[in-house]
Parts: structure tokens; sequence; C-alpha cells
């Protein structure tokens, strides 16, 4: 048989050796990190780590220090007020004594009447406004739209006196009618802004814009191609803004009329400046209350009713207009589901 030559075996030289070192010599992968370095850096790193790492319940702690001492820890007091008659002690007899008052009731229902109107008239003109301001080209309409940003910088009672200037006792108005029929000044026939209408149209004046402002960002996300394509299609302009354009400002739609109800429920300044008689809602009761009267374990008590009343109606307004979003949501895909 023929023997198999074996090399000889040559060890392998290694790279990091360095020249007159002994042969048992072990490289440093860091020359300049000693044992002691590279402990007190990896205890750094550690320390450091842990420096940064905050649990997250803990961020939520300031901002809910913040709410419940400026916002939850007022209310608090209000209604240990209203729990506190004059007499001392803890008692409800406050609340039985406001809730039996005949202006309790009639400042209760003009609160809901009035808010629920304006809400209603503001979505309306609000949607009809926005959507010729975003849709129909006209000169003009980009200014339009910027002043409406600064529309709602403008205090209340401001709309209010210029609503007096226009249509008051002695507004505009009524000063040409008697201009031309000969009457005595202040003799016109309109006046009704010191009555419920009054109010209802100058609320309307100021809050549509909080409506408005929404509605045109939502609408100048909507694609002009399905605008074309609806239109192509024989679809008539009615019928493009309920299929097209109404599911799309829905939610900017819902926003809006919470904020201005809301809003509605907590007017003061347009129901004092129109002087409208006979027309007291829950802030003016609390108002009178606190202020003329010095009742103010009753005016917490009015106070209590109108955060409950607020809330309330809010929270049904917010459910029916999910229910109305999501039956529209579902519509509209069946619409586009067929035409597919």
């Amino acid at each position: 048989m023929a023997r198999t030559t074996q090399a000889p075996l040559v060890p392998e030289a290694k790279p990091d050796a360095t020249p007159g070192a002994p042969p048992d010599a072990k490289p440093d992968a860091t020359p300049d990190a000693t044992p002691a370095a590279r402990t007190a850096t990896s205890a750094a790193d550690k320390g450091g780590s842990r420096r940064l790492t905050v649990p997250g319940p803990l961020w939520a702690l300031p901002p809910l220090a913040a709410i419940g001492f400026f916002f939850l820890y007022p209310l608090f007091l209000v209604g240990k007020q209203s729990l506190s008659p004059d007499s001392g002690g803890h008692s409800v007899s406050a609340y039985t004594d406001v809730f039996t008052e005949e202006s309790f009731r009639k400042a209760l229902w003009n609160t809901v009447w009035i808010a629920v109107g304006s809400t209603a008239g503001c979505l309306v003109l609000g949607f009809v406004l926005a959507l010729v301001i975003a849709f129909v080209p006209f000169p003009g309409g980009k200014a339009l739209s910027r002043f409406i940003d600064i529309f709602l910088a403008f205090p209340s009672f401001l709309i209010t006196l210029a609503l007096l200037f226009l249509y008051g006792t002695v507004g505009m108005a009524n000063g040409l009618w008697t201009d031309v029929t000969g009457g005595a000044s202040g003799s016109g026939p309109i006046d009704f802004l010191r009555t419920p209408w009054g109010v209802l149209l100058a609320e309307i004046t100021y809050f549509t814009p909080f409506v408005m402002r929404p509605l045109l960002a939502a609408f100048s996300q909507v694609e002009t191609a399905q605008l074309e394509v609806a239109s192509s299609l024989g679809a008539r302009a009615p019928r493009i803004v309920r299929q097209v354009i109404l599911p799309e400002a829905l939610p900017s739609l819902a926003a809006g009329g919470s904020l201005v109800l809301v809003m509605c429920l907590n007017e003061f300044g347009i129901v004092l400046f129109t002087g409208a008689k006979g027309v007291t809602t829950l802030p003016m009761l609390v108002y009178s209350k606190a202020i003329l009267d010095g009742d103010y374990p009753g005016a917490c008590v009015v106070a209590v009713v109108a955060v409950v009343l607020s809330v309330t109606l809010y929270g049904l307004y917010r459910a029916a207009v999910a229910r109305t979003t999501t039956l529209a949501g579902g519509f509209t895909g069946g619409a586009r589901r067929a035409g597919a």
C-alpha cells in the first residue's frame, strides 16, 4: 500500500501578536481600556438608562394635578357650597327652594330651547355658507375665509352691540322708518331684539363661524375628482352634496355643533347685552342670585344644575351624531360597492 505523507502542522501566525512579545501574550481588544474603566463605563451606561426610563403613568400626574387643582377643585367647592345653607351645617334645603321657584323653571326652559335652537341654526347656516365659500368660486372668497378666523376672536357682546345699532329701538332700521314716515324717534316697528328671538338671532350670528371653521378645513380635503366623476355620471348638485360632501363633513359638523351647544348653554354676555325682557337663562340666574340677591347657596345650586345639563346634553348630542355618522358611513360604503 502507498503511504500518505502528511504535511507537518505549521502554527498559524497571530495577526495581533506584537513583535518581541512572549508567545503566550494575549492581545488587548481595547488597548486603553482597563478593567476598572470598563466597569465604570458599564455602570454609567446602566445608570443613564435608568435615569431616562420613567414609568408611563408618572407622565400623566402633572396634567392631572393641574386639571384637578384649576378645574375640579373649584367645582367641588361649588357643590359643597350648594349643600351649605346660610344657617350652617349641611342640607339639601337650597335645592328644594330653588327647584320650587318659577323663575328657575323658566330659566331652565329658556336655556335649553335657546341653546338647541341656536345650535340647529348654526349647523344649517354654517354648512350652507361653508359650502358656498369652499366650492363656489367668487371674488373675495379667500379673504372671507380668512375673516372667519378673525371673527372667532371677537367678544360676544361686540356682535350684540352691532345688532343693537342695526335693529335696536333707536337703531338704523327704525331710524330709516321714522325718517320715511315722519314718526317720533324710537317709535319704529322693529323691536324683536328684546325678545327670545333676538337672543336666538344674536347667538346664531356669533356662533356660526365656530361651525364654519372646521367645515372649511374638511371641505379642503375633499378630492375634486370625486365631484367631477359624480357630475359626469349625471348626479345633480343636491345629490352630490348629500352623497359625497355631507358624509365627509359629518365629523367636522359634529365637532362644531358640540362646541356651539356647550357655549350656548353657558352664554351670558349676549343675553345680558340684548336686554331681553323676561328672558332669563341659567347663567343669568346665577348672576342675579349671587350678585343681586346675595343668595350664594342658591347660586351654587343653579350652577350645579347648569353643569349637569351641559354634560347631559353634550353626551346626548355626541351619541346621536355617532349613530348618524355610522349610518351615513354604511350607506356611503354600500353605494360605493354598488357603483363598483
